[in-house]
């Protein structure tokens, strides 16, 4: 089952993200490393990510957006963590869209459709219209250990 696509924007007061730039390949130990290190907030993400499907399944709210994090990776073995702003989600299959520009990897762009495989998926946000969010673990830890 497929949810209307979903075309809301960012609240201008939504919390913003603080990227940490990160340079490594698929088999490379930065990535290990790297997923070593957010192992606790994505474990956390998907125990309540079939919830969170469900509700995207059924639709949210007018203004809210729903977003998956997960790796994409260049034919050279560059990877960035980016959003995608879910467009579908049938059985186990996700598409959606970049919704975050990219510094890294080079042969995908912002706005770029793009499909992978629900177990691909590390985090899940829903942002809201009044600039709070639900879900955005991996993204929440990552800004806790910025500070």
């Amino acid at each position: 089952m497929a949810q209307k696509l979903t075309t809301a924007s960012l609240a201008n007061n939504a919390p913003t993200d603080q990227p940490i730039s990160l340079v490594g390949t698929e088999a490379g130990n930065e990535l290990r490393a790297f997923d070593s290190l957010l192992a606790p907030a994505v474990k956390q993400a998907r125990k309540t990510l079939p919830q969170a499907k469900k509700r995207f399944l059924l639709g949210l709210p007018s203004g809210e957006s729903f977003f998956l994090t997960t790796h994409i990776f260049d034919t050279d073995g560059k990877f960035e963590q980016v959003f995608v702003r879910v467009t579908s989600w049938e059985s186990n299959k996700v598409v959606g869209t970049i919704a975050n520009d990219l510094v890294t990897v080079k042969q995908y762009q912002v706005n770029q459709s793009i499909e992978f495989p629900e177990k691909a998926a590390l985090d899940w946000t829903i942002a809201k219209p009044d600039g709070s969010e639900e879900g955005n673990y991996v993204g929440k830890f990552i800004d806790a250990l910025q500070k």
